[in-house]
C-alpha cells in the first residue's frame, strides 16, 4: 500500500517551487511546469522518491542504526521535535555546530560534561557550592542542553542523515558526504539534487508541506523499530537452545582434552619389573 498520493501532496501544498529566476537547473527533471513565474513540481515523481526514501529509513531502523534528522528553519522545528523526538531519533533544530560530524569525539565530550553537571547536581556538595558557582554552571548546562540536548543519546556517527533545507543545511550535508554518510533530503528547485543520496522534490518552506513528508519518514522508520523488536522477541528461544548445545560441545572438548593428556603406559614401561621385585630376586 502507498504512503502517500497524488491528493495528499497536492493539499499539502508540495508541489510549490520557487520563483523561475531563482531555480537551479539540475532539479528540471523534477519540475512539472512553470505558472505566473514559479515553478511547479511533479508530484508523481515526488511520491515515488518518498516510497524509496521510506523504504530505506526502514530499513536503516530495522538494523538498529540512528538517524539523525537536521532543521533549523522556524517553521520545521517544533515538527521534528514533536514527531522525531516521538520515535527517539536524534535531531538538531538549533544552529549546526560546525564539525558535529567531522569532529565527533569533541561533541561527545561536550554530552559527557552535561552528564557529569547533571550528577553535580544531585550530590551533596552542589549544596556547598557558592550562588555565583551555581549559577554559571546552570547556565552552561542549559546552553549544552539547547545545542546538543536532542543528540545526547547518540553514541556514535549516524547511519544516514535526513535534512528539511538542503540549502541551509549546506554544512551539515557536506560533513555528511565527508563521511560518507547517506543524505535523505527535501529538496525544493532552488537546490542542487546532486549532494543528496536520497531526493525528495518538494516545497520545503510551507509547514503543512514539511509536516507530510517528515510524519512519512518518521512511520516509516517506527515499522522498522517495531519489526526489530518482534525479531529480537522470537530470538531468545533459539538463543538458550544453541547456547545449551555450545556449552555441551565445549565440555565433550574439555573432557577430550584431558584425556589426551593423560600417560599411557607404554609396552617397554609394562615389561620392566619394579624395585621390589629385583630386590627379592637378589
Amino acid at each position: 500500500m502507498p504512503r502517500t498520493n497524488f491528493d495528499q501532496l497536492l493539499e499539502a501544498g508540495v508541489h510549490f517551487g520557487h520563483l523561475k529566476r531563482k531555480w537551479n537547473p539540475a532539479m528540471a527533471p523534477y519540475v512539472f511546469m512553470e505558472r505566473n513565474g514559479i515553478h511547479i513540481i511533479d508530484l508523481h515523481k515526488t511520491a515515488a522518491k518518498i516510497e524509496e526514501a521510506a523504504d530505506a529509513l526502514k530499513q536503516i531502523a530495522k538494523s538498529g542504526r540512528k538517524i539523525l534528522f537536521v532543521a533549523t528553519k522556524k517553521q520545521a522545528k517544533d515538527i521534528i521535535a514533536d514527531k522525531v523526538g516521538a520515535i527517539n531519533m536524534p535531531y538538531v533544530t538549533e544552529r549546526w555546530s560546525g564539525g558535529m560530524l567531522t569532529n565527533f569525539p569533541t561533541v561527545r565530550k561536550a554530552v559527557k560534561k552535561m552528564g557529569s553537571i547533571d550528577k553535580l547536581m544531585g550530590d551533596d556538595a552542589w549544596n556547598r557550592l557558592s550562588k555565583r558557582e551555581k549559577l554559571q554552571i546552570t547556565r552552561q548546562r542549559a546552553k549544552l542542553e539547547k545545542t546538543l540536548g536532542s543528540i545526547k543519546d547518540l553514541n556514535r556517527l549516524p547511519a544516514a542523515m535526513f535534512v528539511v533545507d538542503v540549502m541551509k543545511e549546506h554544512i551539515a550535508v557536506r560533513e555528511a558526504q565527508k563521511l560518507n554518510i547517506p543524505v535523505f533530503g527535501m529538496v525544493d528547485t532552488n537546490s542542487d539534487p546532486n549532494k543528496v543520496d536520497f531526493v525528495i522534490p518538494a516545497n520545503d518552506d510551507a509547514s503543512n508541506s514539511i509536516e507530510l513528508i517528515v510524519d512519512i519518514m518518521t512511520q516509516a522508520i517506527k515499522e522498522g523499530l517495531a519489526e526489530r523488536k518482534a525479531e529480537k522477541d522470537k530470538e531468545p528461544q533459539g538463543d538458550k537452545k544453541g547456547g545449551n548445545k555450545g556449552e555441551g560441545r565445549k565440555a565433550r572438548a574439555r573432557k577430550e582434552d584431558t584425556a589426551d593428556k593423560q600417560p599411557v603406559a607404554s609396552s617397554s614401561d609394562e615389561a620392566k619389573p619394579s624395585d621390589e621385585e629385583t630386590k627379592k630376586e637378589e
